[in-house]
């Protein structure tokens, strides 16, 4: 495996709270307020970020430009999805940390034309500091807010700069 960062417990409890948006309500309702969202934000692109959200955004006709999966849901396996139209990348990237494969598909992703999807051995979530730091201005990042709804994060340069932060903090932690 490559390089591994890995994220203090300390940095977990910070990652738990909304980094954007919450929308709240159900699947019906929250992905009405999303393609309401994206109607008025024409964001250049749009990334997924979890199993759940990535499903349910396929499901209503919203196609990320990347999604990024690991086959489970609040740490369930779940029956693997393969999203039409897309290029399928498979990355290691265990729970509690970041991996130096999984930073260099996602941005390799980012310079593609095609579609893809990250299927990740390990665990994705903490992948969505790297996609707001990597992916283009005005980008709507989008993943699962446990029991709550979904996260709608919009990539501003105050939104990469609070990730920068996270990162930096991350990266002091490597292992």
């Amino acid at each position: 495996m490559t390089a591994a960062y890995v994220v203090t417990p300390e940095l977990l409890l910070k990652f738990k709270d909304p980094f954007g948006m919450l929308v709240q309500g159900s699947f019906l309702e929250t992905m009405t307020k999303l393609e309401n969202i994206v109607d008025k934000e024409n964001p250049p692109m749009i990334i997924s970020v979890g199993d759940t959200v990535s499903r349910n955004l396929h499901k209503y006709k919203i196609a990320p430009q990347l999604s990024i999966t690991d086959n489970q849901s609040m740490r369930r396996r779940l029956q693997p999805e393969i999203f039409p139209k897309k290029r399928i990348v498979r990355v290691k990237n265990p729970q509690g940390m970041i991996t130096q494969e999984a930073i260099n598909e996602i941005e390799k992703a980012f310079q593609s034309k095609e579609q893809v999807q990250i299927v990740v051995d390990g665990e994705e979530d903490l992948l969505t500091l790297i996609v707001v730091l990597n992916a283009p201005l005005n980008s709507l990042v989008i993943y699962g807010q446990p029991n709550k709804g979904i996260v709608v994060v919009k990539v501003t340069p105050q939104k990469k700069a609070d990730a920068e932060k996270l990162w930096d903090k991350v990266k002091k932690a490597k292992r």
